[in-house]
């Protein structure tokens, strides 16, 4: 099954540069109109204006694309029919041909396919905070660790259970560091009370290792958590009111599945009155800002 590399990915990855891949969910269900597509496509500036080159990963009407161009991605930020498609959905939606935003689980995937070894989000999925009852895992959590890739996002989405989403990682040997601080990162809030071993200080830090770590394992993922920027963070205790509140009417509006992480952050969104919404934009930015330094440095390695 093909993927349809644009011009300026494939002569990025012919010459040896540096290539970031990026998720589409973000565009499509993950933020508002406009701020959707304005924040791609900011992020897709900032990602050049680092010396990389971005490739926004989605399905466009029955094609896996890597390197969205900025109309597709417009078009994937306002059109009503756009599938969250994860890993498991990608053959179907090519057979069916839907079009469809990639997770960071289907991003992974098609960037091992083509050679990209760098992907930035703003936060993946991970166990959910009823897992005792749902058995909620986000597939975002096995692409992580399967594919050749270091993952740079601000944590979990805030409304996962970010304790149980490290110790799934330990289980399944992924390497986690955090950047420049000795706590994961809680998404729009920097203190989710977990600490991590292994705080790392440069690009270079995260590259040695992980490449060390593709010589002793063989191909296996890495996973960076960036801390927003303090005056960009919510505080704590802000965005526990929300969550809490958020994941009280998803349980009495009956929404699971697929539906439940648009859900819960429209929610939050409307119960931080917008705060939630410019702290996600600028995470992703950051990471943005981050995983370019760190395409760099894994060219500069080759």
């Amino acid at each position: 099954m093909a993927i349809r590399v644009s011009e300026e990915v494939r002569h990025a990855l012919h010459d040896g540069t540096a290539v970031v891949a990026l998720e589409s969910t973000i565009v499509a269900h993950g933020m508002p109109v406009p701020t959707n597509i304005e924040t791609a496509l900011a992020v897709e500036s900032i990602i050049r204006d680092g010396g990389a080159t971005p490739a926004s990963v989605g399905i466009i009407n029955g094609e896996i694309v890597c390197g969205l161009s900025a109309s597709e991605l417009d078009f994937l930020a306002h059109a009503d029919k756009v599938i969250k498609a994860q890993e498991r959905d990608l053959a179907r939606a090519v057979r069916d041909g839907s079009s469809g935003a990639a997770t960071v689980g289907a991003t992974l995937f098609v960037a091992a396919s083509c050679g990209i070894t760098t992907l930035v989000t703003g936060g993946i999925g991970g166990v959910a905070p009823d897992f005792g009852n749902s058995l909620d895992i986000s597939a975002d959590l096995l692409a992580v660790g399967n594919y050749p890739c270091i993952t740079v996002a601000s944590g979990t989405k805030a409304f996962m259970d970010t304790a149980a989403t490290l110790e799934y990682f330990e289980t399944h040997g992924v390497p986690v560091a955090a950047w420049n601080t000795s706590e994961f990162p809680w998404f729009y809030s920097i203190e989710s009370g977990c600490q991590i071993e292994w705080n790392v200080e440069t690009a270079e830090d995260v590259v040695g290792a992980f490449l060390a770590d593709q010589q002793l394992r063989g191909p296996r993922g890495m996973f960076l958590g960036v801390p927003l920027a303090p005056e960009d963070a919510l505080d704590a205790g802000v965005t526990r009111s929300a969550i809490d509140e958020a994941l009280s009417r998803a349980r009495a509006d009956g929404v699971t599945g697929k539906a439940t992480t648009p859900y819960l952050l429209s929610t939050i969104f409307e119960v931080t009155e917008g705060a939630s919404l410019k702290a996600n934009v600028a995470l992703i930015k950051n990471n943005a800002q981050v995983g370019s330094r760190i395409a760099l440095a894994l060219c500069a390695s080759a």
